[in-house]
């Protein structure tokens, strides 16, 4: 996986759309941003290929109907499983359709945004993804996580059962996870530092053999781990826990 930016460095980003205006509003906005860059820019899925293998950015906003490859192609080609440099995608698209979701995180993106849902999110999404996080549009999360709860073989994106067992308070993490939170909010509702989260995190996709937080919450919901009771609300303390964190 591309390595995050030096600190202080802004973060570098590719933007790939077949619509000129999409890409000057995508450039303008990110280009205003301190810590973000524009450093290329595709009309085309091949040319987003290509340019992306060339430059190297820290993250790839890839649109999903673009013309001679498509965004899932092409985040496929950048960032799928058999990719032993993946880079960081971000699929930012019009259509909210679960196939296309679904494809995008199965084909290694780590985010997927609707292009509907805002500047500010957009400039999100890059910073979680330029820090090895994800982001999914909070319109698309849980019908997502709920809709790879249909059970399947095991796969790279969801493993059938973690190599070690996980912690009882890795498991109040992950069930937040499941329900789209960020990193703040986990740790605002478990009552522990933002380190705590972090290192929790780091732990649970060693054990689950898990990229990203998308692929732990992939097995949270195919686990039996995202259903009601994982709400948050008195987690931090329930039946199921040893003590502190």
């Amino acid at each position: 996986m591309t390595s995050p930016p030096p600190s202080g460095s802004p973060i570098r980003v590719l933007i790939a759309d077949d619509q000129e205006m999409v890409r000057t509003g995508f450039r303008f906005f990110l280009d205003a941003q301190p810590d973000i860059t524009v450093v290329a820019e595709a009309a085309d899925g091949e040319e987003a290929v290509a340019l992306a293998r060339r430059e190297r950015p820290d993250v790839c906003l890839l649109d999903i109907r673009m013309p001679k490859l498509d965004g899932l192609e092409a985040t496929r080609l950048l960032a799928g499983p058999q990719v032993a440099d993946p880079m960081r995608v971000v699929v930012v698209t019009t259509f909210d359709l679960d196939e296309y979701v679904y494809g995008a995180l199965r084909g290694g993106a780590c985010g997927f945004l609707l292009k509907d849902s805002g500047p500010t999110l957009l400039a999100e999404a890059v910073r979680a993804a330029a820090a090895g996080d994800s982001l999914v549009s909070p319109s698309v999360t849980v019908r997502l996580l709920k809709h790879i709860t249909a059970p399947r073989t095991t796969t790279a994106a969801a493993p059938a059962r973690p190599a070690e067992t996980l912690t009882d308070r890795e498991l109040d993490v992950v069930r937040l996870v499941a329900l789209g939170r960020t990193n703040a909010e986990i740790a605002a509702e478990l009552y522990v530092s933002l380190s705590t989260v972090k290192t929790h995190l780091s732990s649970v996709q060693s054990k689950l053999s898990a990229r990203n937080r998308v692929e732990i919450a992939a097995w949270a919901w195919q686990h039996g781990h995202g259903g009601p009771m994982a709400d948050g609300r008195g987690s931090s303390r329930g039946p199921h826990s040893n003590g502190p964190a």
